[in-house]
């Protein structure tokens, strides 16, 4: 494995982590700022929707400079970023510093995949790509847990020291580990042959978009992620009010979860570099069926444990897969693998809302789990029709 590699990881790993401690802190942020809840909140919703602005305007910005060189720049604001949260004079400058923390979050895993699968041959990309999100899938399991432990021994701001210490460890493992041509096209060791050289200009970025093969993917990546997360979002109601868990235990239940995500990042990146689409399309069938099977037997409390595990299993496994399918039909556009990052965080957005709705509406604590599977369910069906389209030798231009 490169160690290329291992500094993306790490960069994954800095970024997840500042993205997801920030909800075991929020009591203490609001009560040192003297600010409302509702007003700590914002500094969760704010990082997100950053996210979406940041991945798709940042990497149109930066289409025509070296790959190595945008990451670079990235995780050095990703590190202004949290060290303008962990000395913070007021709630203004903290919600500041998340903002700019969250402008290099997309941007960061889309060029970041591209480079990774640059490291090695092409029929191994999809596991490169397994590689560097794995960061991202333990910061998910640590990020909570990690955030509550510091901040209450040492205090909130503490949490954020260390995340910006990690992104100055990732800053130069990726200047020191990180090939200055990462990101270039490689033969493959079987067939010799080299993947289409990604176009430079923004111009040809945009091109890539005419193909229906993106919009499928990105859609089925929105939906996939929406329907998993919109479930995810209220999954501590379900614990508490359903499975009969006690708040005490969300924490280890989330750690669960997380683990599962873990395992089914390195699963589905071995199995899109075997079948791609046939892996997309049985994972997102996977969490559907998960989903459901979630909402049934949501008040038994050993099926609760398999199923959220299950749940990070099958609803993270797609993720390799779609990131390398949208940038092979894109021809390696930077914008379409920052427009996959974005998609994932509409597609969240969406499925919180539709969740929160069926709530809302009386439909119970169990609701967000069916609206999930009916959401990825359309997913299955998007996905099953890319794949099918993909086979066939006409060639799908949108105009």
């Amino acid at each position: 494995m490169p160690m290329g590699l291992v500094a993306l990881a790490l960069g994954g790993f800095g970024i997840g982590l500042t993205e997801f401690l920030i909800a075991g802190l929020l009591p203490q942020v609001a009560s040192g700022f003297e600010v409302s809840e509702a007003a700590a909140g914002r500094l969760i919703s704010g990082y997100a929707l950053s996210v979406a602005v940041g991945a798709i305007a940042l990497t149109a910005a930066t289409a025509r400079l070296p790959r190595k060189q945008v990451l670079v720049g990235l995780v050095a604001l990703f590190v202004v970023g949290n060290l303008m949260c962990a000395v913070a004079p007021d709630y203004e400058v903290m919600l500041l510093g998340r903002i700019v923390a969250a402008l290099c979050h997309g941007s960061f895993f889309g060029i970041g995949s591209l480079v990774a699968r640059g490291l090695v041959a092409p029929e191994r990309k999809s596991r490169a790509v397994a590689v560097m999100f794995a960061g991202l899938t333990v910061a998910n399991v640590l990020g909570v847990p990690f955030g509550a432990l510091v901040g209450e021994r040492w205090g909130w701001r503490a949490a954020f020291w260390a995340v910006t210490a990690i992104g100055v460890l990732a800053l130069a493992g990726i200047v020191a580990l990180v090939p200055g041509g990462a990101g270039a096209t490689r033969p493959t060791a079987v067939t010799g042959r080299a993947e289409p050289v990604p176009p430079s200009s923004l111009r040809a970025q945009f091109r890539a978009f005419r193909s229906w093969q993106v919009w499928l993917t990105l859609t089925a990546t929105a939906l996939g992620y929406g329907g998993m997360f919109g479930a995810f979002t209220y999954i501590a109601y379900t614990f508490t009010e359903v499975g009969g868990f006690a708040s005490a235990d969300v924490a280890w239940l989330l750690m669960v979860y997380g683990s599962g995500l873990v395992v089914g990042n390195i699963v589905g990146g071995r199995a899109a570099d075997r079948d791609r689409d046939r892996t997309l399309v049985l994972s997102l069938l996977g969490l559907t069926v998960t989903l459901t099977a979630f909402g049934l037997l949501a008040g038994n409390a050993t099926a609760s444990v398999v199923l959220v595990f299950l749940m990070g299993v099958t609803g993270f496994a797609s993720v390799p897969g779609m990131i390398t399918r949208v940038t092979d039909h894109a021809h390696g556009a930077a914008l379409a693998a920052g427009a996959n990052v974005s998609a994932s965080n509409l597609g969240n957005a969406l499925g919180a809302w539709l969740g929160g709705l069926a709530i809302t509406a009386g439909l119970g604590y169990t609701a967000p789990l069916f609206v999930g599977a009916g959401i990825v369910l359309i997913a299955v069906v998007v996905m099953a029709v890319a794949a099918r389209l993909a086979r066939s030798p006409v060639r799908q231009p949108v105009g």
